[in-house]
């Protein structure tokens, strides 16, 4: 599911993200969301989240629910 509509990201949900670091080799990481950083309903490169492990990057796949 595409990661660049805020309404389809809710904390608890698997997904992939890329963090800042990563950005141009674009290297994913798997984790769950914890808090949704992004306050507008969309964004072109992905919703910015918060996982439970603390890392902050922007959803590019949502695998699903827990």
């Amino acid at each position: 599911m595409n990661g660049t509509i805020r309404a389809n990201i809710k904390p608890g949900m698997t997904v992939l993200i890329v963090l800042k670091q990563d950005q141009p080799t674009s290297k994913l990481t798997r984790g769950i969301v914890k808090d949704i950083l992004t306050k507008s309903p969309t964004h072109p490169h992905g919703i910015k989240v918060r996982l439970t492990s603390g890392a902050v990057g922007r959803v590019k796949e949502i695998l699903g629910t827990t």
